[in-house]
């Protein structure tokens, strides 16, 4: 015979086993539309990521056919002078650019390398300028595996000649600074060269300082900034960009 107790709790058994499975399949429905939507989230960073590698190697490109361009005219001037030991040593360092160029497929590279890539361009202009030329380069050893956009130092250099020394009559000098300050780093570029009656020194092609920004902002967003100031005895351009270090190259580094 069963009791009042037992048949109390069969049917409590029966009213509450629907509102279990009712509740039940509530949260399986709003676990799987939370699946959903952290599914549907992360679609949209990887295509977010992948367009903004797509906008940001597509600018790189851009700056290397002008620099193809300045360096072949240097080469074609040297040509034109039968200053043939120097043309020879033009084609070395326009042949070691060549090298760097088709190797950089990375978003960032050591800033060793970059010094090492404008070293090329620089090797050039000097060979054009002769003893006129003066340029001190200054750079912390530990920040030479700090990492940084390609072409932005050789950028700057290529601008620093472009829009004031290729006008300077005299001594031209150019002094390239590298420091890091409160986990930045810093790159400051400064010639004594006349930028005329030039408003900017922003190349013809748009693809200058304003590439330089594009590029900083799509990788560090507001973290990045440049400046530039200009008058009668010069121009300096100043470049900063949160301090990022390639692990692999860091413990690699000598204790």
């Amino acid at each position: 015979m069963l009791s009042y107790e037992g048949f109390t709790l069969i049917i409590m058994l029966f009213i509450l086993a629907p509102i279990m499975g009712a509740i039940a399949l509530l949260f399986l429905f709003i676990f799987e539309k939370r699946i959903d939507l952290l599914e549907n989230k992360n679609k949209e960073i990887r295509l977010e990521q992948a367009l903004q590698e797509a906008q940001y190697n597509k600018l790189n490109q851009q700056i290397q056919p002008h620099f193809l361009f300045n360096t072949l005219n240097v080469i074609l001037g040297l040509a034109r002078l039968n200053r043939t030991a120097e043309l020879i040593r033009a084609l070395e360092a326009f042949s070691q650019f060549l090298k760097f160029k088709y190797k950089v497929s990375e978003p960032l590279i050591p800033l060793s390398q970059e010094i090492q890539y404008t070293q090329h361009y620089l090797d050039i202009q000097t060979l054009r300028f002769g003893d006129r030329l003066k340029i001190d380069m200054e750079c912390p050893e530990p920040l030479s595996i700090a990492l940084v956009p390609p072409f932005i130092l050789q950028t700057l250099v290529e601008n620093s000649f472009k829009h004031g020394l290729e006008k300077k009559v005299g001594e031209a000098l150019l002094h390239i600074r590298f420091y890091l300050d409160s986990q930045i780093v810093y790159l400051e570029v400064a010639d004594n060269g006349l930028m005329g009656n030039e408003s900017s020194v922003t190349d013809e092609g748009g693809h200058g300082l304003d590439n330089i920004q594009k590029r900083l902002y799509l990788y560090f967003n507001d973290r990045a900034q440049l400046n530039i100031a200009s008058n009668e005895s010069g121009t300096k351009v100043e470049v900063s960009w949160p301090l990022v270090f390639d692990k692999k190259l860091e413990e690699a580094e000598p204790e």
